[in-house]
């Protein structure tokens, strides 16, 4: 059995810092490239997803790692110790870069060629797993299988020329590895819920030794809210774990979570509750707010106890089908609730967005280079810079729709309490963040009111908002608004975001988000 790595670097902005190896304001080109070493070398992360989709990529980053670094990649074989998984597009969603796909597989062969000539004939296939995102049916799984193994393979055994017996193998050579391994990536609604049907088709067309899925923890939370969220993924990780006994096939689940409760807390201060929350998850994602916005002795202390806890067999809790069904009338009473609000605030989320920086290279993910997130009919910028944007108003996006628990049954409040065990926690620590002057200004004060909330239509939205917030307050005893000193501190800057939204200041707001997002240690 190949090692299965716990914890996986990835290539998500959401990090305030930059490390001091970036030669611009945005992690790109050849700094991308040092990062992948950076991670393995000095965080002792165990795999990295190096990311097609969105973004321009370097294709030799193989080529690089082992040219700059060869003593540590002699030392750490990559395929067998370390590992480098593509994430591509998914050519059913991509409108405009669907071929993206294509060249993502080309390579492949190429890089296995690369590694043959710096290990020798026994190497391992230093790249063999694609990871495909927004998989909704096997089917997209298997026409990925199947192009790698008939086109890019299978194009080895084509005669050339009509003229000679020279076919592509004799031409180029052999085309390695054979195979490669997909990772579905599962994000939406539907597929968590039924990602055991998608799953069962698959071993049962192509009946793998083992599995890896990956299920996605900010998205559902943009879409969604944060206890739907968190819920849907107790729910994927049951049935994945009951799928893998009925077929008697290791499957092991990948999680991608950031740095903020809305999108997974997985920071320092909160691994051992992580670990607890997330039981049955195999491999956990270290994005760049936990690389980069804490110091490097405590984000290596982190992916230690990751590395470690991870690999220990820690099976997800079994949800009945009554339990299930009760499970998703708790989500959709929290959805509806959430939904409603969101759609009502994009136009501001949407406004503050832009002023998030940018701290990766990255194409558009909309209109023509991609796709961006929608809430019913409205579109929002993605995960992080909503979350960011959220937090930068005083108004963490973890407590949008919480006024639902009032509308919970005992048996829901007692399911609830048991599949998302540290729900308390998570909300505890984005109250901290509650701005109440802010919403109040946006109620009460004249000029502010004539600037921001008329022109963003937040009159109607706004006292909802409060109402959850005091329902929250007086069911749970969570206190909102900030307690320790920095977090006061945070509150003043987000004060600040919204008079310069009055003053139109835009290089003042873009600080303001920044010095907001350092003392939260994560933009969003």
């Amino acid at each position: 059995m190949r090692k299965i790595p716990s914890s996986m670097s990835t290539q998500h902005p959401d990090n305030v810092a930059l490390p001091p190896w970036v030669r611009g304001e945005m992690i790109a080109g050849e700094d991308e490239v040092h990062e992948v070493y950076f991670a393995f070398r000095e965080l002792e992360c165990e795999e990295q997803m190096w990311d097609w989709e969105g973004k321009d990529v370097d294709p030799n980053v193989l080529r690089k790692l082992l040219v700059n670094h060869t003593d540590f990649f002699k030392e750490h074989i990559l395929g067998k110790d370390l590992f480098i998984t593509y994430r591509v597009s998914n050519p059913s969603v991509e409108m405009a870069e669907k071929k993206v796909l294509i060249e993502a597989l080309e390579s492949i062969p190429r890089c296995y060629d690369v590694a043959e000539n710096f290990y020798g004939k026994q190497v391992c296939p230093p790249i063999f797993e694609i990871i495909l995102p927004l998989t909704t049916s096997h089917l997209e799984l298997l026409r990925v299988e199947s192009y790698y193994r008939k086109i890019i393979v299978g194009k080895e055994k084509m005669r050339l020329s009509d003229v000679e017996e020279v076919c592509v193998h004799d031409w180029v050579g052999s085309f390695q590895p054979k195979s490669v391994e997909i990772i579905p990536l599962v994000e939406d609604w539907n597929s968590l819920l039924n990602i055991d049907q998608i799953l069962s088709k698959y071993i049962r067309i192509s009946k793998p030794t083992y599995l890896r899925v990956f299920l996605a923890r900010s998205d559902p939370a943009l879409n969604y809210g944060l206890i739907p969220a968190v819920l849907l993924v107790k729910i994927a990780l049951s049935k994945i774990h009951k799928t893998s006994e009925r077929y008697e096939t290791d499957i092991f689940p990948i999680i991608g979570t950031g740095s903020l409760p809305f999108r997974g807390h997985l920071m320092p201060s909160n691994v051992n509750n992580f670990l607890e929350e997330y039981a049955g998850v195999r491999t956990a994602t270290i994005q760049s707010a936990l690389k980069y916005d804490f110091d490097k002795h405590t984000t290596k202390e982190t992916i230690t106890v990751l590395n470690k806890e991870l690999k220990k067999k820690n099976c997800a809790k079994t949800i009945t089908e009554e339990e299930e069904c009760t499970l998703r009338n708790l989500i959709e009473t929290f959805k509806v609730d959430y939904q409603r609000k969101i759609e009502e605030l994009a136009p501001i989320i949407n406004y503050i967005a832009t002023f998030i920086p940018n701290r990766r290279a990255r194409n558009l993910h909309i209109g023509l280079f991609g796709y961006s997130r929608k809430v019913g009919k409205t579109r929002l910028p993605r995960a992080i810079k909503f979350t960011a944007a959220m937090y930068s108003l005083g108004i963490p996006p973890e407590l949008i729709g919480a006024g639902a628990l009032a509308k919970l049954s005992e048996n829901q409040w007692n399911l609830m309490e048991e599949y998302y065990i540290h729900w308390k926690t998570d909300l505890s620590f984005a109250a901290e963040f509650v701005c109440w002057q802010n919403l109040n200004y946006l109620m009460g004060e004249k000029e502010i009111m004539k600037n921001v909330t008329e022109k963003f239509k937040l009159r109607k939205v706004i006292p909802h908002i409060m109402e959850d917030l005091e329902t929250l307050e007086q069911i749970t005893g969570v206190h909102l608004g900030p307690k320790k000193l920095a977090y006061r501190k945070h509150a003043n800057i987000v004060n600040n975001i919204l008079l310069t939204l009055v003053e139109k200041d835009e290089r003042e707001l873009r600080n303001c988000i920044i010095e907001a997002g350092k003392i939260r240690r994560s933009l969003g």
